[in-house]
């Protein structure tokens, strides 16, 4: 019965579109009513659920990834790309998967990087020949790539739950994530194939020189941040705060873009962003403890681990359920509620925590451009200027590479694993 009001509650909730937040939350408090235990141990669990160091680097990389996009970091390096191979076939997609990777780096979040580089990319696509919704469409799922490249927002809230190292995560998300975008990259291409695409001209080196001068400072920000972190210089809470003090300092006094009287608007869009994330935190914690203490998630542990006593066949169950989840949930949400039930599971099969980590939050990542939820792929809407219909049609191509790029990421864990070994924190 318990079961039946967590989770039925809960997707009820969702399926008549209120916030994610507010449903984990009254489900939660309808399945405490129901199991006898006091409301008023409500604001404790959400209190140590968000105070944990670990997720202060939450606020601190959304407001860097803010800054960055307000400093015009995100244009330069799009002028840079393009300048490198804008004149090759297939060089704009390229210039997306690229440009999505390095601005992952800075921002940690899916739909910021969507937001940064589609206003910028999807018109230059268009005016070359690539129509209206694949741009858009290509623009979303390279902009899923945020929550997989490091420094990933999902990493920090995985980390938090299943105690293992937000360094070590962030080392085994980079091959990975250069996988997923190279998938995308190769299923724009086909997509395009009988497109009539206008190459741009080549750009002479000295001009290409000139747009390296001009993003070399974006270009260091993921160096330092990442170096940071690898080289021990800092642990990943603290590189957050770097990255904004860098960024600010690039917007204020390098490309001074970034005024005095603009901090006060990037600081209220962190934060609201920052909140929305946090409140979602807060309700899940609840949700999760529930589901532990009433022994739901032992139960739901042992059905599964019941289905087949096949390492790689529960390894595919797992994919499957984290693939639907994402349909509705985002990654922080998905994390909070299932992962109680799945880590048992992948304990027992012998799976590593850290791979885990890193092919559960792709599947997060494909789950941002599934509908009826996928949040990037309204993001994408708004900047291109298209319908969600027009996208959908676009998106298989993008879907079947990410699931490719999936398969190989959770069936061959050296891709994750294989830097961790070489070091990280």
């Amino acid at each position: 019965m318990m079961t039946l009001i967590l989770f039925g509650i809960f997707f009820l909730l969702v399926i008549l579109n209120v916030p994610i937040g507010i449903s984990l939350g009254l489900a939660a408090s309808v399945g405490l009513m129901y199991a006898e235990f006091p409301l008023s141990v409500v604001p404790g669990i959400m209190y140590s659920g968000t105070a944990k160091f670990a997720l202060l680097a939450i606020p601190f990389f959304i407001l860097a990834g803010v800054i960055m996009d307000h400093a015009g970091i995100s244009r330069r390096l799009v002028n840079f790309a393009q300048a490198c191979v804008g004149h090759r076939k297939g060089g704009l997609v390229f210039v997306v998967v690229m440009v999505a990777c390095f601005f992952a780096a800075i921002s940690g979040s899916g739909p910021a990087t969507v937001a940064a580089i589609g206003p910028i990319l999807i018109p230059a696509m268009k005016d070359v020949g690539y129509g209206k919704s694949l741009p858009s469409a290509l623009v979303a799922s390279a902009g899923a790539i945020g929550i997989i490249i490091p420094p990933s927002i999902a990493f920090v809230v995985y980390a938090s739950i299943t105690d293992v190292s937000v360094g070590k995560l962030f080392t085994a998300g980079i091959i990975p994530g250069i996988i997923v975008g190279l998938c995308y990259y190769y299923g724009a291409i086909w997509q395009s194939r009988d497109m009539d695409i206008k190459l741009q001209p080549k750009m002479p080196w000295k001009d290409r020189v000139t747009a390296f001068k001009d993003a070399i400072w974006g270009l260091l920000t993921p160096v330092i941040i990442l170096g940071g972190i690898y080289a021990g210089i800092f642990i990943p809470t603290e590189a957050a705060g770097v990255a904004v003090v860098y960024g600010l300092f690039v917007g204020m006094f390098v490309y001074k873009e970034i005024k005095i009287k603009d901090l006060k608007a990037i600081f209220i869009e962190s934060a609201v962003s920052s909140a929305t994330v946090m409140l979602i935190v807060a309700a899940a914690a609840v949700y999760a403890w529930i589901l532990t203490t009433s022994q739901v998630a032992v139960e739901l542990s042992q059905g599964l681990l019941s289905v087949s006593s096949n390492k790689y066949v529960i390894m595919l169950l797992i994919n499957i359920i984290f693939l639907i989840a994402g349909c509705f949930l985002d990654a922080n949400s998905a994390f909070y509620i299932l992962l109680p039930i799945m880590v048992p599971v992948l304990k027992a099969i012998g799976v590593d925590l850290i791979h885990a980590g890193v092919f559960l939050t792709v599947n997060m990542a494909i789950g941002q451009i599934t509908p009826p939820v996928g949040v990037n792929l309204y993001v994408a809407c708004n900047v291109g200027g298209v319908s969600v219909s027009d996208i959908c049609k676009k998106i298989p191509p993008y879907l079947v590479s990410g699931i490719i790029a999936l398969l190989i990421i959770t069936y061959v864990p050296q891709v994750s694993l294989f830097l961790t070994t070489l070091g990280g924190k």
